[in-house]
């Protein structure tokens, strides 16, 4: 058994697929009406035909899941959301974790959190290029040390 998709249930079936296209960079697989199929395993389902199947009502704005997308050049990211034709609503806004990982946290259409974050490769390539040693790099990003050992062969190598 594997995972294959994970189904999100959303009010405008349009506005998601635009909102994911656009702020993503997630194109449509298969486009059923009311269900939509997106590239990296996302499903977009209208409210209706959810609440149709499950006999259940849909409750926005659970703060109980996320979708989390990796960006690591986050300054771009949060031009692009800010300069864009959404109304973006913040979770959090851009913040810095003990770590070192940027990340953002915001609402979709429909109250799904998304959480964007650098990549912990990237934040350990990063304190390496400050000069941080390989030990002090996967202390701080909580990475395996092998891990990080790896990442710097690359970032010796100029990768």
């Amino acid at each position: 058994m594997h995972l294959k998709n994970i189904l999100i249930v959303v009010k405008d079936i349009e506005l998601s697929k635009a909102f994911y296209e656009d702020l993503f960079g997630l194109n449509v697989v298969t486009d059923f009406g009311g269900n939509v199929i997106l590239t990296e395993g996302l499903v977009l389902q209208e409210q209706t035909i959810w609440e149709n199947f499950t006999n259940k009502k849909v409750v926005s704005y659970g703060n109980d899941a996320e979708l989390y997308f990796e960006e690591n050049d986050m300054d771009s990211f949060i031009e692009k959301m800010n300069h864009g034709s959404y109304e973006i609503e913040y979770v959090n806004p851009p913040m810095e974790h003990d770590w070192g990982q940027r990340v953002i946290r915001i609402y979709d259409p429909d109250g799904h959190i998304i959480e964007v974050g650098e990549s912990l490769e990237y934040v350990a390539k990063r304190y390496l290029k400050q000069g941080v040693s390989v030990e002090e790099a996967a202390r701080k990003t909580q990475l395996p040390l092998s891990q990080v050992e790896e990442i710097a062969k690359g970032v010796a190598d100029g990768v």
